[in-house]
């Protein structure tokens, strides 16, 4: 039996390479991701707006020239969905970047004086290396966002006798939020880019799995009294998760 586990593997991954190489030639627009699912019952197809890229999940045992049929057979959806992306917002001079849903235009500071960066009159104002700009942008809103959810998910979980071992930020693509069981909090660091009602809701959300680890009616009820009227910024954030992913 591990030798059939092991030459399937390698079975898998041969196909994996053979898609991806001989995949060149369709020319997707885009990054082709592929991976091997042993409980996907079909090929799937998706793709990714946190990396703007295609990806293919393969079942295992299907061939190559399965999944290439299959690409060539969607490649107009692929494109439509690509076309439908948000266009990328780089950290440069001059771009217009959202904090707590408000436009704020990024600047170059001259002050020397100044902090390395600020916002200030609907502008981000970063001082020093131009080169380092965009580094230091990025840094300043994960600052910003750490602070805000900390904040927001402390006042919470103390509504509700909770309390919270830690709060953490990244840079997630699967999920907005998440809440150990030993109550430590993570949160994706775009949701700063987010209107405040949005942030509050993920907060909340999260903050009330400290007492439901589920998603029952009892969770929904908490979550209710920590945020009322949530449907509106659940909705916005379905709506508009790529484009949040595009910045940076």
């Amino acid at each position: 039996m591990f030798v059939t586990q092991r030459q399937s593997a390698r079975n898998s991954a041969a196909a994996v390479e053979d898609v991806r190489r001989r995949a060149i030639a369709l020319d997707l627009g885009a990054p082709l991701l592929i991976r091997v699912n042993p409980r996907a019952r079909r090929l799937l197809l998706r793709v990714d707006a946190a990396d703007r890229a295609v990806e293919l999940v393969l079942p295992r045992g299907v061939s190559a020239e399965s999944g290439l049929r299959f690409l060539r057979a969607q490649r107009v959806w692929i494109a439509t969905r690509l076309a439908a992306l948000p266009r990328p917002v780089p950290f440069v001079e001059g771009a217009i970047v959202p904090v707590l849903g408000t436009p704020h235009r990024i600047r170059r500071e001259s002050d020397p004086q100044a902090p390395p960066v600020t916002r200030v009159d609907g502008e981000i104002r970063v001082r020093g290396d131009p080169a380092h700009l965009s580094r230091r942008v990025r840094d300043y809103l994960i600052g910003v966002a750490r602070q805000e959810m900390t904040r927001r998910a402390r006042l919470l979980a103390a509504r509700i006798g909770r309390p919270i071992t830690r709060v953490t930020v990244r840079d997630t693509t699967s999920r907005w939020g998440s809440c150990s069981a030993n109550g430590c909090l993570s949160f994706s660091w775009r949701l700063i880019l987010a209107p405040e009602s949005v942030l509050d809701y993920v907060v909340a959300h999260e903050v009330a799995h400290l007492a439901e680890m589920n998603h029952g009616p009892r969770f929904w009820r908490l979550v209710q009294s920590l945020t009322p009227d949530h449907d509106g910024p659940r909705a916005w954030l379905n709506r508009h998760r790529s484009r949040l992913w595009s910045y940076g």
